[in-house]
């Protein structure tokens, strides 16, 4: 049982997708300094990594935000579509917030110099894709059929 109820007509996303990125960064930020693990860079390094990957991150979700406000369908995996988003940025991946989360992540493991945060993203990612883009995907096909599938055919899904 997840931390939420989903819609019937939903991706039955039950675990809201940021909480799996908070939780693994935390994960790694802790075990860091438990370890007393760090990466070797400058503090100019990590605060330009961290201000530049978090904002690109942010501009992603953003926009990505917006488009669904526009298209008056819920952001949430786990209420219902009522459409398929695919214009502005989601004409260049189908999931700018996954990604936008993921350098929001990647900003802030190299802003706090955290290796095994790093080492995290990748189990992040795929657990991202296995269990929360994959029932998107069957969700969106299923209800959307051919529209869905010529958008998938024209966009990638991360770049």
């Amino acid at each position: 049982m997840g931390l939420i109820s989903a819609d019937d007509d939903s991706a039955r996303i039950t675990f809201p997708p940021p909480f799996i990125y908070l939780g693994m960064l935390l994960l790694g930020l802790l075990a860091d300094r438990l370890l007393g693990f760090s990466l070797p860079l400058t503090s100019a390094a990590r605060i330009g990594a961290l201000v530049l990957l978090v904002a690109a991150g942010a501009a992603l979700l953003l926009a990505a935000q917006t488009r669904f406000t526009s298209a008056k369908t819920d952001v949430k995996p786990w209420k219902t579509s009522s459409a398929i988003v695919s214009q502005g940025v989601y004409g260049v991946t189908r999931n700018p917030m996954y990604l936008g989360m993921a350098l929001v992540y990647f900003g802030l493991a190299l802003g706090f110099a955290s290796p095994t945060a790093l080492v995290l993203l990748p189990v992040v990612l795929v657990v991202i894709q296995t269990q929360v883009i994959a029932r998107e995907e069957r969700y969106l096909e299923g209800k959307f059929g051919d529209a869905y599938r010529d958008y998938t055919a024209r966009v990638r899904r991360w770049l």
